[in-house]
């Protein structure tokens, strides 16, 4: 147990030391420093890194702050992030251009690029923030004890990130849907899937690969986990003027689609008539 508790601050401190190198090596705070960047040079897959952390870049800020080195007030890249989701949610994400941003901002265009080497980067990181895509990695990487269990926990999760930020989601997934060569398709295919796949997707094969579930193809036991509760939180606003009391909680709602999922899923029992 002793011999636990050192390696898990050993680990610590090097990733402390990791991160005020890498920040000084690009001249920037350490809280500018992307996670991505940071798991590469701390030789750890990023999904391993926002485990150590507990899902949350706090935890290291804190760390690198016991250690004596400042890990930044208001960070660049907490106002650049900020910016651009104000601007998403008035604007759409077309409107997304780094010079807009820096000036909502208050920054430098030349910071912006060294924080997030151009537009991708900035709209990477805006998905990151306000999709729950930290929150499902690092529940997925020690996931319930039973099947039911992390649906449920995932569909919360998935439902959390969205009710946070609502001008957000709903404008990433317009311009997704509306545009196949747009920003929002080409981030969410590059930076956002890989994620989830490599996560849920990698959940749900094992679950379909030991008769838990009906093996069914990955991208549709994805689809039909979110989907169904995506699509109703983005209509959600249209539909509680219209049912009043009888819209049931987000909580509840949660609840049914988890419910839903699970009995669409669940495996032929043998001898059942279709």
């Amino acid at each position: 147990m002793q011999r636990d508790m050192q390696k898990d601050r050993d680990v610590s401190e090097d990733l402390v030391e990791t991160a005020i190198r890498v920040a000084g090596e690009r001249g920037v705070d350490v809280a500018d420093v992307p996670l991505s960047v940071l798991a590469e040079a701390a030789g750890v897959s990023r999904s391993t890194l926002v485990r150590r952390l507990g899902g949350t870049r706090r935890t290291l800020d804190e760390a690198v702050r016991a250690a004596g080195v400042d890990p930044g007030g208001l960070p660049v890249r907490d106002r650049a992030v900020a910016a651009a989701a104000s601007i998403i949610g008035e604007h759409g994400l077309a409107a997304v251009t780094l010079e807009a941003v820096a000036a909502e901002a208050g920054c430098s265009l030349p910071s912006l690029h060294a924080v997030f080497q151009g537009r991708d980067g900035l709209l990477t990181a805006v998905f990151e923030r306000y999709l729950p895509l930290n929150e499902v990695e690092a529940l997925m990487a020690d996931p319930p004890a039973t099947a039911e269990e992390t649906v449920r926990a995932l569909l919360r999760t998935f439902a959390g990130g969205f009710v946070r930020e609502r001008s957000v989601f709903p404008a990433v997934m317009a311009d997704v849907l509306a545009r196949p060569s747009g920003p929002g398709r080409h981030v969410w295919s590059r930076a956002v899937l890989p994620r989830v796949l490599g996560s849920v997707g990698v959940w749900l094969s094992e679950q379909a690969r030991t008769g838990r579930f009906k093996p069914l193809p990955v991208p549709i036991l994805a689809q039909l986990l979110v989907g169904p509760l995506m699509t109703h939180l983005l209509l959600r606003p249209t539909l509680e003027p219209l049912f009043g009391s009888e819209m049931p909680s987000v909580d509840a709602t949660v609840d049914m689609f988890a419910d839903a999922f699970l009995a669409a899923v669940a495996p032929e029992t043998p001898g059942r008539e279709n």
